[in-house]
């Protein structure tokens, strides 16, 4: 189960102060849900995208799967 900080405290500080399994797993639970955001949500999935990027990518240690399914975060490290 995640068990960092929740989205109301993050909303409220930088990408780049947020954790990489933060990152990691708002990145999977928006990712999951693309075909529903509406405009405000496909600009945060954007900005937590675009902060990995800048970090280059997340590596797999970090990566911490939360629901019982092992998420594969490789294609963040190309670029993709």
């Amino acid at each position: 189960m995640y068990d960092g900080r929740d989205m109301t405290e993050l909303s409220m500080m930088p990408k780049s102060e947020w954790s990489d399994k933060e990152l990691s797993y708002f990145h999977h639970g928006l990712q999951q849900m693309t075909p529903y955001l509406n405009s405000e949500g496909v600009t945060i999935h954007r900005e937590i995208i675009e902060e990995i990027e800048a970090r280059g990518g997340l590596q797999q240690e970090n990566v911490v799967a939360e629901h019982g399914s092992d998420p594969s975060f490789d294609y963040l490290d190309k670029g993709f």
